[in-house]
């Protein structure tokens, strides 16, 4: 199939190797437009189809963008860090009354509201995942050293805390250690929950980290990869526990050899109330 044959298809990159890894799957079958976000997507991404760039906020000239290009369909991949729309903020005008009318700040209220901007001129955000299954955590231990039973209590108690605070939608990390959480994410993120909690830690550290409650697969699907394990090492956190079949494993082969190199070990669970593989504390 020849390049100008393959349909159009939007994205939109943010921070994180995600946009890339997606981009080399999406562009074997599709056109892509790609609208990478300033301040967060990696120049790289440039090698993998029509790019512009463009400030947070800037909603209605990436509107313009994909309808010239005849987007109907745009897949959102990499975060976007919400420190923007307190830092230099310049929304175009509609983009400033659609925030406007927002009732808060929540990261799906935001992201809901781009979608309905998007929806108003006929184009679809379509779930990160739809092209990109095969990139989700299974169940079970997957890499690094084996847990032990202590450990296996952490992860439970872990999972458990981390969803808690998924559901008011306040982050989706905690990091805990002997069933005490030493940090939970919030604004700032996940790798400085990781910083703040490996400090506390003694070395010895787990990170726990889930989707929402009904996580909508469009946004915010929680993503690891070789710099969460990065992060991990320099904060003193050797263990790692994500949601089983809702969570983007990034450079899978690249991921297992820093595991195995730096004592780290990672494990797939389903959440407690969730189906096999569920764990429980013991």
């Amino acid at each position: 199939m020849g390049r100008s044959s393959r349909p159009p298809l939007g994205l939109v990159a943010g921070y994180g190797s995600f946009p890339l890894e997606l981009a080399e799957r999406l562009r074997r079958d599709f056109t892509l437009e790609i609208v990478a976000v300033r301040n967060e997507a990696s120049p790289e991404i440039e090698r993998f189809g029509s790019v512009t760039w463009l400030q947070v906020g800037r909603i209605q000239a990436m509107i313009r963008r994909f309808r010239r290009a005849g987007v109907r369909e745009v897949v959102m991949a990499g975060k976007v860090h919400k420190l923007h729309l307190f830092r230099n903020f310049l929304p175009d005008l509609p983009t400033l009354r659609a925030f406007r009318a927002l009732p808060d700040l929540r990261d799906d209220t935001i992201l809901n509201g781009v979608a309905a901007m998007l929806a108003e001129h006929d184009i679809t955000i379509i779930p990160q995942v739809k092209y990109a299954r095969d990139m989700l955590a299974p169940a079970g231990h997957l890499m690094g050293p084996a847990p032990d039973e202590d450990r296996w209590r952490d992860i439970a108690f872990g999972l458990r805390h981390a969803r808690a605070i998924a559901g008011l939608d306040i982050g989706q990390t905690v990091v805990v250690r002997q069933r005490a959480v030493l940090a939970v994410e919030a604004i700032e993120g996940t790798d400085e929950a990781i910083r703040r909690g490996g400090a506390l830690g003694g070395g010895h550290a787990t990170v726990a980290k889930v989707a929402k409650p009904g996580q909508d697969l469009r946004f915010d699907v929680p993503v690891f990869g070789p710099d969460t394990l990065e992060t991990m090492r320099e904060s003193g956190c050797d263990c790692l526990a994500v949601e089983a079949g809702l969570t983007l494993m990034l450079e899978r082969e690249r991921l297992r050899r820093l595991a195995d190199r730096y004592g780290i070990t990672v494990v797939g669970a389903a959440v407690e109330g969730g189906g096999d593989g569920a764990v429980g504390e013991g």
